[in-house]
């Protein structure tokens, strides 16, 4: 028999050692343990960017979930405790996951809290006031800081890259990060001052605001998380407020009903509109935010076109 042409007994010793080298057997999905493990699809969106072809990226949550309340199976349970580097949006953000971020951590996996590193800001009113905000990516600004963390972690922690590849790939996308917060701003600046208000569906834009000099009169959800629920009264205190304010539009996550802003718009008594925007998840291919920068960019239109229209 020939070395050219092989035969079963040594296809059989090629296949158990290319299983060898990559440590997890023949999967059916070809991945095994090591590698980036990312709990958010926006960070995981981010991630894969940096990473490029230097190291396989696992994303948690899938396509138009909610962040705060996602869980995951105990197979990507024993995926994230076997991680070269766990990448995790942390201030309390992931709920559901929580648990799972906790034990890889004790269990010794590096990891990366990326929204401890970018400077928080507190939440100013509702159930989460004086709490740190996590959501720190509506602000690409921070979003520069998260990758540039991210960069060094990779290099650091991750086995068999070629860094200046993945420095490469960090530089490019920086640069995306500063087009995308030109285009931001160039998009608000043509909102009247006295227009530069955000309702919202819970408070989730105060890193935008900040940003870029608007003020966030309130969320139907008066809290930094989707698991809380508004009382009878939350909703006329903030229907009288935005009545009061003129407010044209009221912004709902894309990914949740936006029942509770519709019934915000009814009691307010004015002619207001509900307008969705994609704020805590990507979705697939088709659904208007694959990626980071085409939710963000959707956004600013969304944003633009809600408080210039009539």
């Amino acid at each position: 028999m020939s070395a050219r042409g092989g035969g079963p007994a040594v296809v059989a010793a090629a296949l158990a050692s290319v299983c060898v080298l990559v440590l997890s057997g023949c999967s059916a999905a070809g991945a095994g343990p090591g590698g980036i493990v990312v709990t958010t699809n926006i960070l995981g969106d981010v991630t894969r960017e940096i990473a490029g072809d230097e190291a396989d990226v696992t994303v948690l949550m899938k396509p138009g979930a909610d962040p705060h309340s996602f869980a995951i199976s105990a197979r990507e349970s024993a995926i994230v405790e076997q991680a070269n580097l766990l990448v995790h949006n942390g201030l309390g953000l992931e709920e559901g996951v929580q648990r799972n971020v906790d034990a890889a951590v004790e269990a010794g996996v590096p990891d990366l809290a990326v929204a401890e590193q970018v400077h928080p800001i507190r939440f100013s009113g509702g159930g989460s006031a004086g709490e740190a905000d996590p959501h720190f990516w509506t602000d690409p600004h921070r979003m520069r800081t998260a990758v540039e963390r991210i960069t060094e972690h990779i290099v650091s922690d991750v086995d068999g890259i070629e860094e200046r590849a993945v420095r490469d790939n960090a530089a490019a996308y920086l640069a995306k990060l500063d087009e995308l917060d030109d285009r931001m701003s160039r998009g608000f600046d043509r909102i009247p001052d006295d227009r530069r208000t955000l309702v919202t569906n819970h408070h989730v834009f105060g890193y935008l605001a900040q940003r870029y000099d608007f003020t966030v009169l309130g969320a139907v959800i008066p809290s930094g998380t989707t698991l809380a629920s508004p009382s009878a009264s939350d909703l006329e205190d903030l229907a009288g407020t935005v009545r009061e304010a003129g407010v044209p539009a009221i912004f709902a996550d894309a990914a949740q009903p936006d029942r509770l802003a519709n019934v915000l718009a009814d009691r307010a008594g004015v002619d207001v509109q509900v307008r969705s925007l994609f704020s805590e998840s990507l979705t697939g291919r088709d659904g208007g935010a694959p990626t980071y920068l085409a939710m963000m960019r959707a956004n600013t239109d969304a944003i633009v076109d809600g408080l210039t229209g009539p």
